[in-house]
């Protein structure tokens, strides 16, 4: 049964609705076009409107409106106008096998996300939705809902070979489990898996962003700053470690094996990880988190043990998703532009579906260091 998709994905983009639910609690998003009705009526049709109905209410053959769907240059100006007309007034909708049938494409791009509630993956879909409304395509968004259920890489590659080439021309996938892909068509993704993908991607520089991070805490006088870190098997996750352990070595400060923890970027494995950092017999004076998230998770834990954020205890997160701007205190973060990842990654999949040939296989987004209230100078009896 249709029904209006939850507030997370409908704040992203607020005309799309949730079509159907299939095996595997898979949302499907179609266009609120889809759902078009007569100007001034709501009476729904038994039946679906055909190409048929709408050469028979606009007086033309069936070819004609074929033509004006497909854009074809020899039909008169008036003719093409009276057909979309009726199109818009019978509220037609060619179907996408009849569009790949007509074309060999369907002007459908297709998003896989491992979940929707997910503020990065939010920040994505917002990018990725602008510009496909910018290129006049339609957006199609699968998901698992959940960020860590096994087998992911499976089920990734199963929805590619599912949508590609027939119902979508192309896919993006954001931070994806698998590595390679069975497809013909084009495949984007964002925050690419830690092994080297066999499709071209979009990352930030998180290694220069986590450097930016360290030498910021570093002039305030941090020098035990522990490292929550993010999903391993992401490159962006094993940068930013990298990053960390750089700027440390820039600055002749060993390597403390007790003050790094892995996460998996969730605020609930966040807070674990801050937990035991803030349980150490010399704890750290700060914390860099590898993302927002779970930089929110080590800012509950810290309060949970009466420490105060920042006279007690700084923190820096990576991401600036909106809530870091709005949480207490407001995060000191790296951005790395995220909806415009989005907005890249369907630029870069809509220039293969139409054969053109990419700048580059990687393209890697910069960061900037956002200086809010997380974060002070440690004092001289620290």
């Amino acid at each position: 049964m249709a029904k209006m998709l939850d507030d997370p994905l409908d704040s992203v983009a607020g005309s799309w609705y949730n079509l159907e639910r299939i095996p595997g609690m898979i949302p499907v998003l179609l266009p609120a076009s889809a759902f078009a009705c007569s100007e001034g009526s709501m009476s729904r049709s038994r039946f679906p409107v055909t190409i048929r109905d709408v050469a028979e209410q606009a007086g033309v053959s069936i070819s004609t409106v074929s033509r004006v769907l497909n854009d074809k240059d020899d039909v008169a100006s008036d003719t093409y106008e009276k057909v979309q007309s009726v199109i818009r007034e019978l509220g037609y909708t060619s179907s996408l096998a009849a569009r790949s049938m007509r074309s060999r494409r369907t002007n459908v791009i297709g998003l896989i996300v491992p979940d929707v509630e997910d503020s990065f993956t939010i920040q994505v879909m917002k990018g990725v939705n602008r510009e496909i409304m910018e290129r006049d395509y339609d957006l199609l968004i699968y998901t698992s809902g959940s960020i860590k259920k096994q087998s992911a890489a499976d089920r990734e590659r199963h929805f590619v070979a599912l949508l590609n080439g027939s119902i979508t021309d192309g896919i993006i996938m954001v931070t994806p489990a698998a590595t390679s892909f069975s497809t013909a068509a084009p495949v984007v993704a964002v925050d690419p898996n830690n092994q080297s993908p066999d499709c071209p991607a979009v990352i930030a520089a998180n290694h220069a962003g986590v450097v930016t991070a360290m030498e910021y805490l570093l002039e305030l006088g941090h020098r035990r700053i522990g490292f929550i870190g993010g999903r391993p098997d992401l490159q962006s996750a094993q940068q930013r470690f990298e990053g960390y352990q750089d700027a440390l070595a820039r600055a002749g400060l060993p390597q403390d094996p007790d003050l790094i923890v892995v996460g998996d970027f969730t605020p609930e494995t966040g807070h674990e990880c801050a937990r035991q950092l803030l349980h150490l017999d010399e704890r750290p004076t700060a914390i860099l988190a590898a993302n927002d998230q779970s930089a929110f998770g080590a800012m509950a834990a810290a309060r949970e043990l009466g420490l105060r954020i920042p006279k007690d205890l700084s923190v820096v997160g990576f991401d600036n998703i909106p809530e870091a701007a709005h949480c207490d205190p407001p995060l000191t973060t790296i951005d790395q532009f995220v909806d415009r990842m989005g907005i890249v990654a369907v630029e870069m999949v809509i220039d293969l579906v139409q054969g053109q040939h990419l700048d580059g296989f990687l393209y890697t987004m910069p960061t900037k260091l956002v200086i809010r209230d997380s974060c002070r100078a440690v004092e001289a009896s620290a």
